[in-house]
């Protein structure tokens, strides 16, 4: 049994989709620390044909919080302001018939929990990708919340007894192998390979948020471009 583990992000990029797809069972933390400026609130689109960031509004609160305790600040109101930034920007692309309503569930879920309404929003695009992996949420998981780091990951793959690890490549310097190997776990990393396509003539930026791969590719091809990866 495969098994990854990830912080939810707002409409990830592609090799995001391919990790869920590489394994049988994807724990999404709901129970660590928010991290200000990353991935898990924002995202970036492509907006006459240059990268431009859309961003959920939190509240203001504690950094200390973990993602589950984050709530957005004028959830419905921001999102739609979002929707149209998004319909603006795509209402052009071949496929946008197709993934705006997608795109419509997924920001106009009226949970205003971060957490809840990023889960959403993977879930709703696992589904139109035909993904069929497990989504655990890590909280759910009896195991000692209190480790730290690899540790942690070892807890998961023990409880749910897996064989295989995989982490996409930011995690090389995070796990030992050796380590995984004593506890008759294989860890691997998924390496994405370098997916191209038209962008409506525009010089090809790479890795935006997954809105942009759906708006410019048939649905096929999306889920002919989830296989291509390497396992390192």
């Amino acid at each position: 049994m495969k098994l990854a583990i990830m912080q939810p992000y707002f409409f990830p990029y592609i090799g995001y989709f391919q990790l869920i797809s590489a394994v049988d069972k994807f724990i999404v933390y709901d129970n660590i620390k928010y991290v200000k400026g990353g991935w898990i609130n924002r995202n970036r689109i492509l907006v006459n044909g240059e990268p431009k960031w859309i961003s959920l509004s939190l509240k203001n609160d504690s950094d200390y919080l973990h993602i589950r305790d984050r709530r957005l600040m004028n959830g419905m109101e921001n999102n739609k302001r979002l929707l149209h930034r998004i319909e603006a920007a795509y209402k052009k692309a071949p496929n946008f018939r197709q993934v705006y309503p997608l795109v419509e569930n997924c920001l106009t879920y009226p949970d205003e929990n971060l957490f809840n309404f990023l889960f959403h929003s993977i879930t709703e695009v696992c589904k139109f990708l035909a993904i069929q992996t497990e989504l655990i949420v890590s909280s759910s998981v009896p195991i000692n919340h209190f480790l730290k780091k690899q540790d942690k990951v070892i807890a998961f793959c023990n409880y749910f007894s897996v064989d295989t690890y995989i982490n996409l490549p930011g995690g090389k310097a995070l796990y030992d192998k050796h380590i995984f190997s004593e506890q008759g776990i294989s860890l691997y990393f998924l390496e994405p390979e370098n997916i191209t396509y038209n962008q409506g003539g525009n010089s090809f930026v790479p890795q935006l948020s997954i809105i942009d791969v759906l708006m410019f590719n048939e649905l096929e091809r999306v889920k002919a471009y989830l296989t291509m990866y390497r396992l390192t």
